[in-house]
């Protein structure tokens, strides 16, 4: 009986049901879907979107259809305002995404950073022309004098002030950036500008209290 078991499971028994197995396969049909390939590479998601979609509209052949067509794609007024909104708190925090390019680097922040960490007399600019303007509508001539000197004085320490914090932002802008190219006037004037503006008015905000060290 082994000698039996033996034979029946020899290889070419195994080979021969093998062949009868093949045979019982090929006499079937196959689907002629999973045979043959498409043909065609898949397109991609952009185009599959673009096919749903629908073509593109023709564009506007007049300028009163391209008006039209503006108007109509212009977000509305509440959208606006989020827009606004949201790039002024970008400006205030100093973003460099939205901030204009006269304010953006690292030079610039730690420019504003070395302005901000003092109080400046040149803060006091915007309420001084609020004064000279009183004493030209004044008609009392000797107030007039009076407010006028006092306005000159001034002006004259502001302008003192502002070439000596732009020399000295200047030095140690370059101290603080070896690397970079640091103009003496552009730097100058950009701290004077800082300087000359009132204190919650200054875009971007002060990020550094008065008294910390730069």
């Amino acid at each position: 009986m082994r000698f039996l078991r033996r034979s029946d499971d020899s290889p070419a028994s195994a080979s021969v049901d093998t062949d009868e197995a093949e045979g019982t396969q090929e006499k079937k049909p196959l689907d002629p879907r999973w045979t043959q390939g498409k043909g065609r590479p898949t397109p991609k998601r952009r185009d599959a979107e673009t096919k749903r979609r629908g073509p593109a509209p023709p564009p506007p052949k007049t300028q009163r259809e391209a008006a039209r067509l503006a108007k109509a794609n212009r977000p509305s007024k509440d959208e606006r305002r989020a827009q606004a909104a949201e790039r002024r708190a970008r400006m205030d925090a100093g973003d460099d995404r939205v901030l204009l390019p006269r304010d953006r680097g690292p030079v610039k922040a730690y420019i504003r950073d070395v302005v901000d960490s003092r109080p400046h007399l040149m803060g006091l600019f915007m309420p001084l022309a609020v004064v000279v303007l009183i004493s030209v509508l004044l008609p009392i001539p000797a107030v007039q004098q009076y407010l006028s000197l006092f306005s000159l004085v001034v002006l004259f320490v502001m302008v003192v002030e502002g070439v000596t914090l732009g020399m000295r932002v200047t030095k140690q802008a370059r101290a603080k950036f070896p690397n970079e190219q640091i103009s003496g006037l552009g730097t100058g004037w950009y701290a004077f500008t800082r300087a000359s503006q009132i204190r919650k008015l200054r875009v971007p905000k002060p990020r550094i209290q008065r008294g910390a060290q730069v």
